[in-house]
C-alpha cells in the first residue's frame, strides 16, 4: 500500500502547507493494548460486579414497572369505556404482582 501525504493549500497565503497528515505509529496500538489489558484484568478478578449489576437491573426493572403503573393509573382515571377500564384494572393488578415479586 502506498501512502500519499496530504499537501493542501494554506487558506491565507495560497501556497502548499508543510502539514503532511502523518500520525505517529504505535499510539493507537498502545491504546488498544491498554484496553485489552484492562479487560483481561477485569475478567480475571472475582465477581465483584455481578451483585451490583443484578441490583441495578432489578432497580431499573422496578422503576420501569412503577412508570408503567403510573401511566396505567392516569389512563384509568380518564377513561369512560368499561371494557378499556377492565383491561387497565387487569394491567394494574399484573404490575402490582410484578412489583411484589421484586420486593417493591
Amino acid at each position: 500500500m502506498i501512502f500519499v501525504p496530504f499537501c493542501g493549500y494554506s487558506s491565507d497565503r495560497g501556497f502548499p502547507s508543510r502539514y503532511t497528515g502523518y500520525v505517529a505509529r504505535g499510539w493507537e496500538s498502545k491504546s488498544v493494548e491498554e484496553q485489552i489489558n484492562e479487560h483481561q484484568a477485569e475478567s480475571q478478578s472475582p465477581d465483584k460486579h455481578n451483585p451490583g449489576r443484578r441490583e441495578s437491573e432489578q432497580r431499573t426493572r422496578r422503576e420501569g414497572i412503577r412508570l408503567a403503573r403510573s401511566r396505567t393509573l392516569t389512563a384509568l382515571e380518564s377513561t369512560q369505556d368499561e371494557r378499556y377500564r377492565a383491561l387497565l384494572e387487569r394491567t394494574l393488578a399484573h404490575l402490582d404482582s410484578e412489583l411484589a415479586k421484586l420486593g417493591r
